[in-house]
């Protein structure tokens, strides 16, 4: 089967998949590294604005809210975004989106106040939501046959996750580029810079490769998959929700822990986010690559087991070697399971592919935010040691139970085309 002919609203037609998948993995990444650079050194940007006084309890209440903010900015918008994609066209709510994006990072580099960056942090969340789930439902436009979308979903998802690989680490590097040119103060200008130029370069190249409104060839909607039944759309958003949640409190808990307990430097924290989008790569590249489409089904309820026992390791790791050893585990199930969930949402999705994704992705930033949140806010209480990665690890572990039926439900008979 050959990829889909896209043509806007004059006529004429849109570029070539080969063209278009690459801007759409540049808009993704870009988003990515944006918050990848900031995420690490949260804590001591949180140390240097709140001054001297600050305590511990402080810096890991304001890091998990922070995160939690943005996230939960995604989740409010993504699916309105989506919707709107699906009406006015996917180029021009990722125009949007990028430009508005852009704005908020070169805004960023002018902040001195911490309310300043909460109100940052919401608004970036506000703009990023329009790129990730358009991204994909522009991929699953252009994508007729199951086989290239799973692959073309991973390769926008790989791209998301390289922005976390290379964020830290290019966040640490250019802030101490910054800080011998203009100390602690303009730390972060450089690399906030930076990421609002590459969100321009990417808006250029979303308005020179897609047509400003996508309409696809005349043929049945049913070729991408009918539409699911409502239950098990939120049985898929549900799973969705938990992966994100385990990995957002593992994310939060990773800075906390490493800093505070490990007394690791920034460079080591720093290399321990590189490793878990290195591995959640790894293990995105190999899913539809070895596994047939229909078959990754099966991967889900093992993965949740894995990811399940990773979180619970996470406070028996004392010391660097280990802490790496557990963040593997965690992404490497992480890193299997967001590709999953996300193909069989798209595959089914129809020509409303902007609107489910965009619920998806509501679904993954609001268990992003209650993980941060919980990662930061649950670090330091007493009643329960650990609380934040055994009670995450808790609910991965229930999640392994309707994991175990949705082979059955996705296609009933075990035949090779999704349920009907």
């Amino acid at each position: 089967m050959t990829d889909r002919s896209q043509r806007d609203s004059s006529g004429s037609a849109a570029a070539p998949v080969r063209v278009i998948l690459p801007v759409l993995m540049l808009a993704v990444f870009t988003i990515s590294v944006g918050f990848g650079i900031l995420l690490p050194q949260l804590p001591a940007l949180i140390e240097r604005l709140l001054g001297v006084g600050s305590t511990p309890a402080q810096v890991s209440r304001a890091t998990g809210l922070l995160t939690a903010i943005y996230m939960l900015a995604l989740f409010i918008c993504a699916p309105v975004w989506g919707w709107l994609s699906d009406h006015w066209g996917r180029r021009r709510v990722l125009l949007i989106g990028l430009a508005g994006f852009s704005a908020t990072m070169f805004a960023s580099a002018l902040f001195e106040t911490l309310a300043a960056v909460y109100v940052e942090r919401a608004v970036s969340g506000v703009f990023a939501a329009a790129i990730t789930p358009v991204a994909l439902a522009t991929i699953t436009d252009f994508s007729p046959d199951k086989g290239k979308l799973g692959h073309r979903l991973t390769f926008v998802s790989m791209a998301g996750i390289s922005g976390f690989l290379f964020g830290p680490t290019l966040g640490v590097v250019l802030s101490r580029l910054a800080d011998g040119a203009g100390g602690a103060a303009g730390a972060l200008t450089v690399p906030l810079l930076a990421t609002s130029a590459l969100a321009l370069v990417a808006a250029i190249a979303v308005a020179m490769s897609l047509p400003g409104r996508i309409i696809p060839a005349n043929r049945p909607t049913a070729e991408l998959g009918p539409t699911p039944a409502p239950r098990l759309m939120w049985q898929l958003l549900i799973l969705g929700f938990v992966v994100s949640a385990g990995v957002g409190a593992f994310e939060v808990g990773l800075a906390l822990r490493g800093k505070q307990e490990l007394g690791l430097t920034p460079v080591q924290i720093a290399a321990m986010f590189t490793t878990c989008s290195l591995v959640m790569i790894v293990a995105q590249a190999a899913v539809f690559s070895l596994v047939r489409p229909e078959l990754t089904r099966w991967l889900v309820a093992p993965a949740f087991g894995v990811l399940a026992v990773g979180l619970f390791a996470v406070p028996l790791a004392g010391n660097f070697a280990l802490m790496l050893v557990v963040t593997g585990g965690v992404a490497a199930s992480a890193g299997i399971l967001s590709p999953i969930l996300t193909y069989w949402i798209a595959a089914e999705a129809g020509h409303k592919s902007g609107a489910e994704l965009g619920k998806q992705t509501s679904a993954a930033s609001l268990g992003a935010a209650v993980g941060s949140a919980a990662g930061g806010l649950l670090y330091d209480v007493t009643w329960l040691p650990n609380a934040a990665f055994v009670l995450t690890a808790g609910v991965a572990l229930v999640a392994v139970w309707p994991s175990l039926r949705l082979p059955g439900q996705l296609m009933p008979k075990g035949g090779t085309t999704p349920r009907a």
